[in-house]
């Protein structure tokens, strides 16, 4: 298989480093019109192109997180130009090998769910290798983690680790929803690349930023936790839940919560750090609007109410209990309609 990962870059003695970053240039912001759904011109040729699903399952494995960024880019690069693509039909297991698929959204090794659907309580584990990660950051409880005045620069520093973090594990979610569900729509795909494509984008700009704050601030510096990650663990054999409780739960919890943050940042005065936030809103509101397209899609395939659904869904899977304030205007642009963002509101 080609190797759509880029050559290191910079001096030896920038490779040597082991904190090093991806100049944010190097990732250049994604083109949102190159290959979106119902946009002809993105290239599926069968027999001579790599399988893009297969090269997803290689990126999630990767535990750089700097060269998963980069691979995440240029294998987009390669599916908008024909050298890979994506082979819905085959079904892949964690460790690579292909079969035929069945059904939409199954997957090759579908843990999580018992044969009535109802919740698997031994899917605590991960599969070997994935998701891929640094020896740094320690992850840790959410209750272990320090909670720093972002008045001073170790605050603002905490604040800015945490939140790359979030995009480096929002990474490895869209890789992972390209290589485990099979038999879906190309345009399937094509979402959740861009999706995986904008937050390698976000996590290079963030962790360029925290570097800024002193040499002793790099990705890693600080203890993280793994709740995104959990999620994706208890949903890794029902796409449906994984729809509706990831993108439309935990991802858009993020559009409530970036505009308290960009005013803490604005308020502190760090201005870059403002506008990275801008921008993360921005485009984090088109993944929740993607995972809200798909999510419908399935329940409309599935003969299911999405509102109702979700709540059963939420419940089966422990989804956490969203409080606000909510960012009604994100989430309206994102695509919840006045029936969910009722629900919401209610607390159910």
């Amino acid at each position: 298989m080609p190797d759509f990962t880029p050559a290191p870059g910079g001096n030896a003695a920038e490779r040597a480093n082991p904190h090093r970053c991806v100049d944010s240039a190097a990732l250049p912001e994604p083109d949102k019109a190159a290959g979106k759904s119902g946009v002809p011109g993105v290239p599926c040729v069968p027999g001579n192109a790599a399988c893009a699903r297969e090269r997803a399952l290689a990126l999630l494995r990767q535990c750089d997180p700097f060269v998963k960024a980069a691979g995440v880019i240029a294998l987009r690069d390669a599916v908008l130009n024909g050298r890979a693509a994506w082979y819905p039909e085959r079904q892949l297991t964690a460790a690579g090998a292909a079969g035929e698929a069945s059904a939409p959204g199954t997957t090759g090794e579908a843990r999580g769910t018992d044969e009535q659907g109802e919740h698997d309580e031994q899917d605590g584990q991960d599969e070997p290798g994935i998701p891929g990660r640094p020896a740094d950051p320690r992850l840790v409880s959410p209750r272990e983690l320090e909670h720093r005045a972002v008045t001073t620069t170790a605050g603002r520093a905490a604040l800015l680790h945490a939140l790359a973090h979030i995009e480096f594990n929002a990474i490895n979610l869209a890789l992972d929803a390209l290589w485990r569900f099979d038999a879906l729509p190309l345009a399937y795909y094509d979402d959740w690349l861009l999706v995986a494509a904008e937050e390698a984008y976000h996590f290079s700009l963030l962790a360029e930023h925290l570097t800024t704050l002193g040499d002793e601030y790099h990705y890693g510096c600080f203890p993280a936790h793994d709740g995104l990650w959990v999620m994706a663990r208890k949903t890794s054999g029902d796409w449906l839940a994984r729809l509706a409780l990831v993108p439309r739960t935990l991802e858009a919890r993020g559009l409530d919560a970036s505009p308290p943050i960009r005013a803490k940042l604005a308020s502190a005065g760090d201005k870059a750090g403002a506008a990275i936030l801008d921008i993360i809103l921005r485009d984090e509101i088109g993944h929740v609007a993607i995972g809200n397209r798909w999510y419908r899609w399935g329940c409309e395939r599935a003969g299911c109410e999405p509102v109702e659904t979700y709540a059963r869904l939420a419940a089966q899977y422990g989804a956490p209990r969203l409080r606000g304030p909510f960012n009604i205007e994100a989430r309206r642009a994102a695509g919840f309609d006045d029936d969910e963002l009722a629900a919401l509101q209610a607390g159910g």
